[in-house]
C-alpha cells in the first residue's frame, strides 16, 4: 500500500445516482492526463466495474506465488472486482463481516504497483464495508456523489457526517444528473432538481467539484463498455468528467501541500 499515492474512496449515500459511472469516467480521465490510476470496485455485492469497462465475462486476475493477485488491465487502468471472483449471475450472500474481510483481501492482498490514484467505487449507504475501508487503508480523502433531489441530498449529507466521524476528509460533492438538454430542441430541464449540490457542499464547507449532465450517451457508452472519458471525451459530458477530475486533483494537492483546498475550482455547467 506504501507504493499508493492516494486512495480516494468515491461514495454515495444511496444507490442509483450514478456513482460507479463518476467512478470510471473520474478514473479515465485522471489516467488520460499522465496519472497512474487504479480502480477498486469495492461494491461487493452489486460489482460493475468489469462491464463498464467492457472486460469479458469470466476475467479472472492472475496471481503471483498464488497468493497476491496482479490487478486486470483495462483501458489503462490497473482494475480489481469481486466481479473477477465470482460467477456474474452469483449474489454475494454475506453479511457485513464476511463482505469487509473481501473488501480488505482485495486491498491489501493486490500488488498494485506504482499508483498516483486508487479510486475506490465505494457500496452506497453507511455502513459495515465503509467502516473496514477506513480502518484498513489511510485514505486521502472521500468524494460524495448526489443528484439535485431532495432525498438523495438528505442520503449525501449522512455519507458526509459517516466519513467525518471516522476523520475521512471530504474532498468535495459531484453533481451527477444535474440537468438534461434536449436532443432534439436544446431546451434545458432541471429534471431533478437544480443547486441541490452546490447547497449541501456549502453547508459542510466542501467542494463542488463538478455538475454532470442527465444525457443517454453517457448511459449507452457505458453500457457498451467505452465509458464516456474514452469514447467521447470532447462532449458535453465527457469535458463536464474531465473538468471534475481536474478540481479534484487541484484538492488532493492542496491537501497534500498542507492547504485546505480554498483555491480549487468549482465547475459547472450552465443553461446556455
Amino acid at each position: 500500500m506504501q507504493s499508493i499515492r492516494h486512495l480516494i474512496a468515491v461514495a454515495s449515500g444511496k444507490g442509483g445516482v450514478g456513482k460507479s459511472t463518476v467512478t470510471v469516467n473520474l478514473a479515465l480521465a485522471l489516467a488520460a492526463e499522465g496519472a497512474r490510476v487504479g480502480l477498486l470496485d469495492a461494491d461487493i455485492y452489486g460489482p460493475s466495474q468489469p462491464a463498464m469497462l467492457g472486460l469479458p465475462a469470466g476475467t479472472r486476475p492472475d496471481t503471483e506465488d498464488g497468493q497476491l493477485l496482479l490487478p486486470v488491465p483495462a483501458q489503462g487502468l490497473a482494475t480489481m472486482s469481486m466481479g473477477y471472483l465470482a460467477n456474474e449471475r452469483t449474489p454475494m450472500v454475506w453479511r457485513g463481516p464476511m463482505a469487509g474481510g473481501a473488501l480488505a483481501q482485495m486491498l491489501e492482498q493486490t500488488r498494485w504497483g506504482e499508483l498516483d490514484y486508487l479510486l475506490i467505487d465505494m457500496p452506497p449507504g453507511t455502513g459495515d464495508i465503509q467502516l473496514t475501508l477506513a480502518q484498513k487503508a489511510k485514505l486521502t480523502g472521500a468524494v460524495i456523489v448526489t443528484t439535485p433531489q431532495d432525498i438523495a441530498l438528505l442520503d449525501a449529507r449522512k455519507g458526509i457526517e459517516m466519513f467525518r466521524k471516522v476523520d475521512v476528509p471530504v474532498l468535495g460533492i459531484i453533481e451527477n444528473m444535474a440537468l438534461h438538454r434536449c436532443s432534439q430542441c436544446g431546451h434545458v430541464e432541471h429534471i431533478f432538481g437544480e443547486g441541490g449540490g452546490e447547497r449541501v457542499a456549502a453547508e459542510y464547507g466542501v467542494r463542488l467539484l463538478g455538475s454532470l449532465p442527465l444525457a443517454a450517451s453517457v448511459r449507452e457508452e457505458t453500457d457498451a463498455g467505452r465509458p464516456t472519458v474514452a469514447s467521447d471525451p470532447a462532449s458535453a459530458a465527457g469535458e463536464a468528467f474531465i473538468a471534475a477530475a481536474r478540481a479534484l486533483r487541484a484538492v488532493v494537492e492542496a491537501v497534500e501541500g498542507g492547504e485546505d483546498g480554498a483555491a480549487a475550482p468549482t465547475i459547472s455547467i450552465t443553461d446556455d
